[in-house]
């Protein structure tokens, strides 16, 4: 009987027929599996069974139990959420979610011409939104996130400058810096962090002064900052770093360019971000994508490692397709050669971003980004009447997002948060171990899914934590 269950072919895994596996090795020339593994030292290998129960081989069966663990999860169904931090609670339109499950669409890997079903133009019609929101003409399919995409950028600038010397903004997400730090090091192996001033939240210009030499590739900076400080002084940051012969990269929200200017208009060299708030739903942390947008210039084209999309003349004379741009340049096709390296990449968020921004067109990103500002005032102004609570933490213009204070209130975020939780309500998100020099501060986040009776219910649940 144990012999019979070790050879059940497993119906989630390819190939877990026994005949054909034998087969397959039978034709790679190996005796076993173990084989495969051969070159993998032996201190590095576990020598006992994984302790996993059972393959539930019904699916029913196995559908129900992943149910069951699902359900011991609270939801932002269930509760009101106000985190954000990265990955933000915006409202899906229906026809996101009907394009993303489309068999042609949500089954595809990358989009090469062998299994095209219309996704060259899909990415194609996606990068021209985007391309439109940032006001730059260039712009790639989407990498895995945020944080890949703009340590890409500080890669990028580091080969068309030839330094290796990067300034970071200290007041961007610490994953993002963390990637940059991990990802670009072999680029810039000295990355200096340029602060903030305490009061306002913006980048402190004296300190990028005193920073900035002749070494520097590129500052990377964000707009609206991880605090959702407005940054105000960007031409004068592009400036700056332009004198020096290096290159400003900044980071946005897409959806705050409804109502903000576009980075290319204040001087910078790169915008990238994260579609995630363009119609992608929240998943454990994920539905991200990381875009990169530059002039549309040989200099700046040939240093992207990720695929381009562009329209070409076909054999057909009058006749046009999409094909991809400077394929030579990619990892795919130089392999070794290749001036960097991108692997699989988020093209199904990219296409339901593009149908996102499609949808919402120029009036309606304005209309939404106004509503996002409007609700953060309010948010502000009703949070700061309780008492012990600073709202906002800087004293600046915000965007969705800000930072409150609760060190009068003696408790700290993490017993806050706590207690709200009785009131079904994810509070802010801790800033107190990333950014100590806050105190007990939170990132709050208000879109357009938040109510003013959802804001009024969150101000009553802190003063009832609080005992205010």
């Amino acid at each position: 009987m144990e012999e019979k269950e070790k050879r059940v072919a497993h119906p989630y895994i390819p190939n877990s027929v026994p005949e054909i596996k034998e087969e397959l090795l039978k034709e790679i020339g190996i005796e076993s599996t173990e084989d495969i593994f051969g070159q993998i030292p032996e201190h590095l290998r576990l020598r006992r069974p994984l302790n996993i129960p059972k393959a539930i081989l019904s699916e029913y069966e196995l559908k129900k139990h992943v149910t069951e663990l699902l359900s011991k999860n609270k939801n932002c169904e269930e509760y009101k959420n106000y985190l954000g931090g990265g990955c933000w609670q915006h409202y899906v339109p229906a026809v996101c979610k009907t394009i993303m499950e489309r068999d042609e669409f949500l089954s595809a890997y990358v989009g090469e011409a062998f299994a095209d079903h219309g996704k060259f133009q899909a990415q194609f019609e996606y990068a021209s939104c985007i391309g439109e929101l940032v006001d730059m003409d260039m712009v790639n399919t989407p990498t895995y996130d945020w944080a890949m995409a703009c340590a890409t950028t500080v890669r990028m600038a580091s080969r068309m400058t030839g330094r290796s010397k990067a300034l970071v903004a200290k007041s961007i997400s610490p994953e993002r810096l963390s990637c940059i730090k991990d990802y670009a090091c072999s680029a810039t192996p000295d990355i200096e962090l340029v602060n903030y001033d305490p009061k306002s939240g913006l980048l402190d210009l004296n300190d990028l002064k005193d920073k900035l030499s002749e070494d520097v590739c590129v500052l990377y900076m964000e707009n609206p900052n991880f605090f959702g400080v407005i940054e105000k002084d960007g031409q004068e940051i592009a400036d700056l770093l332009h004198s020096k012969g290096a290159l400003l990269s900044v980071g946005v929200d897409p959806i705050s360019l409804g109502v903000l200017k576009p980075p290319a208009r204040y001087g910078a060299d790169f915008a990238c971000g994260d579609v995630q708030p363009l119609g992608i739903p929240m998943s454990y942390g994920g539905g991200l994508g990381g875009f990169i947008a530059t002039p549309d210039e040989p200099k700046f084209v040939a240093e992207y490692p990720s695929l381009l999309f562009g329209i070409t003349e076909t054999i057909e004379e009058g006749e046009y397709g999409f094909g991809e741009v400077l394929y030579e340049r990619t990892s795919y096709a130089s392999r070794d050669k290749a001036k960097d390296f991108l692997g699989t990449m988020a093209q199904l968020h990219g296409i339901v971003a593009g149908v996102y921004m499609a949808l919402m067109g120029p009036q309606g990103m304005k209309e939404l980004g106004e509503g996002l500002l409007q609700r953060a005032v309010y948010a502000v102004r009703k949070l700061s009447s309780v008492k012990g609570i600073k709202a906002p933490y800087f004293n600046s213009y915000h965007f969705k997002e800000f930072t409150v204070n609760f060190d009068d209130t003696g408790k700290t975020v993490a017993d806050i948060n706590k207690a709200l939780l009785d009131h079904k309500i994810f509070g802010g998100k801790d800033l107190s171990k990333d950014f100590p020099e806050l105190g007990q501060s939170a990132l709050f986040c208000i879109t357009e899914v938040h109510s003013k009776k959802d804001i009024d219910e969150l101000t009553e649940a802190l003063a009832s934590v609080l005992g205010k």
